[in-house]
């Protein structure tokens, strides 16, 4: 599987961005893709994820309410909806995807095998 993100940009606070991660392959409906996040200086952290079945979703509590996520198995993409954007909000943000992510360990980096190039996302205050 190979993983591309974009929609990142540069945005205000207070504003919106739609990231995409478009997956090639014909198992991705079986995947759970999943979006993490780094900012200068930190580690790379988990901001969201969703089953195969879009049935459900993890959010991070620091963006919970305001960032969704979603899939469109047919166009074999996931996206990350993100409203009320802040400055803190600024980093890379990573698309990851695998088959085998039990729930327990949907929030740790080490439980994807793919992962996307990343797209940077930029909030000014």
């Amino acid at each position: 599987v190979q993983l591309q993100a974009s929609g990142g940009g540069l945005v205000q606070a207070g504003g919106s961005l739609r990231l995409s991660c478009v997956a090639s392959g014909r198992t991705f409906r079986s995947y759970t893709i999943s979006w993490f996040r780094q900012a200068p200086g930190k580690e790379r952290e988990f901001v969201a994820a969703i089953r195969w079945s879009g049935g459900s979703t993890y959010i991070a509590d620091s963006v919970k309410g305001r960032f969704t996520i979603s899939r469109d198995n047919a166009k074999n993409t996931g996206y990350l909806e993100m409203n009320s954007l802040k400055p803190e909000d600024t980093a890379v943000y990573y698309c990851a995807a695998d088959g085998s992510v039990i729930i327990s360990s949907i929030r740790y980096e080490a439980s994807y095998a793919y992962w996307g190039q990343g797209t940077q996302v930029t909030v000014s205050s």
